[in-house]
């Protein structure tokens, strides 16, 4: 378990600088389910990613974990994972460690991805002592620096910017939306529609697409 973290640690010991150039980077479309709304209290009960690179969806790239819980809470409304369910999940530690061996050095792509970060970032604070290195995107703000250096002028902006309303904005069939790996391969999709536009544009840079590191604070303001 210390060789693995020790071997993202490594992977991330150089942090990107925000004028790199995306296209030779490597994409790590994420998303968790947790038993609530409160990241430093809540804890994790699935983490899945889609890898996205060179202009594709890497399918053989991808990662699930489920986790064990102790009880029901009214999330399980919205992911439908119960107690039976997730009873036969990996323990927390060893999660984290298979989540960070696939992670890597992989850019974070997610739907208001500051709260899945911030759960992660508790967890392995809790175990790990440090938080995740990596440089991260939101699909949202993305969209929304896209979409003010004049990108999708050929349609109306779409009704809002939750990741339901981008999915049909970008015309996205959601399949197994609130799963874990469902949501992340959503995300992939719509980042690779951003990702297209903003090559059109001349949007080549992390910064271009508001990215900023993970183990320091949320800088934008949601939408």
């Amino acid at each position: 378990m210390v060789k693995r973290v020790e071997k993202y640690i490594e992977a991330n010991q150089f942090r990107l600088p925000e004028d790199a150039n995306w296209e030779s980077f490597r994409f790590a479309c994420v998303d968790s389910e947790s038993t609530g709304l409160d990241p430093n209290r809540d804890r994790i009960i699935s983490i899945a990613g889609v890898g996205v690179s060179q202009g594709e969806i890497h399918l053989d790239d991808q990662f699930s974990v489920l986790l064990p819980i102790s009880h029901n809470t009214s999330s399980v409304t919205v992911h439908g994972i119960t107690r039976e369910a997730a009873a036969e999940g990996v323990e927390e530690p060893e999660a984290l460690c298979q989540f960070l061996e696939w992670l890597q050095d992989g850019i974070i792509v997610g739907h208001h991805i500051q709260h899945d970060i911030t759960l992660l970032n508790v967890a392995c604070e809790r175990h790990f002592n440090f938080s995740l290195r990596n440089r991260a995107i939101d699909t949202m703000e993305a969209f929304l620096a896209i979409n003010e250096a004049g990108g999708f002028s050929r349609k109306p902006k779409p009704d809002g910017y939750s990741f339901d309303a981008l999915c049909d904005w970008f015309r996205i069939i959601p399949h197994d939306r609130h799963t874990a790996l469902g949501d992340a391969f959503m995300t992939a999709q719509i980042l690779l529609r951003m990702l297209k536009e903003a090559g059109k544009l001349g949007l080549w840079n992390l910064q271009d697409l508001h990215a900023w590191s993970a183990d320091e604070p949320f800088p934008f303001t949601e939408a």
